[in-house]
């Protein structure tokens, strides 16, 4: 065999041997974890109760990420208020649509930026430091419906238009840089057990 061939063959069995060494977790020996629909079923009717708008469930750490998941009701919608569209600068999110109906517009190019200030309580607890908006320029508008799913990537700027009557959906977060606190099922519980709410209650989050 040429001494060409037999260095390549060598590389590539070390970039293998190495390769296969790396194949570890990335979240070693974590656990799973388990959200009663009960529970998910009691955030919303709080948010129904007390105007409660974006409630965190849970905020997960699964090793290079968190995942966070929350419960969300919107009320009806005619005309979007000022500023409302939103942005966040590390956290993409995942609406699963419930219950209700409405028209959410995405787009990255926004009109008139303002930054969030950092201690909003948005920006502290459910999906970090991003921007809030007058508007999205070319934005695409979407009809969410019971069942539909959208994908809302980080920096990509989100706007609900309408709201028929309501909309509840289940909330997904991806949280690569860890910037949302998490939450177990004991502040859950606690969270819950304190009563009425109000958390979330800006236009769009």
């Amino acid at each position: 065999m040429p001494r060409t061939s037999l260095i390549i063959l060598v590389v590539m069995f070390s970039i293998s041997t190495l390769s296969a060494q790396d194949l570890q977790p990335t979240c070693k020996s974590c656990p799973g974890t388990y959200i009663p629909n009960e529970e998910l079923q009691a955030y919303a009717k709080r948010a129904i109760a007390t105007g409660a708008v974006d409630q965190q469930v849970r905020a997960v750490d699964i090793g290079r990420s968190n995942v966070d998941i929350g419960m969300v009701y919107r009320g009806k919608l005619a005309v979007p208020g000022a500023n409302a569209v939103a942005e966040h600068d590390h956290v993409s999110e995942v609406y699963h649509i419930i219950d209700g109906s409405a028209t959410l517009m995405t787009g990255p190019d926004l009109v008139d930026k303002k930054r969030r200030p950092a201690d909003n309580e948005a920006v502290k607890l459910l999906n970090g430091p991003g921007n809030n908006a007058s508007a999205i320029r070319n934005g695409v508008s979407h009809e969410l419906k019971p069942g539909d799913v959208i994908i809302i990537p980080a920096g990509t700027g989100h706007l609900f238009t309408r709201i028929d009557d309501h909309i509840t959906y289940l909330m997904i977060r991806i949280d690569p840089d860890k910037v949302t606190p998490n939450k177990d099922e004991a502040a859950s519980k606690a969270d819950l057990a304190g009563g009425a709410r109000t958390r979330g209650k800006a236009p769009n989050n």
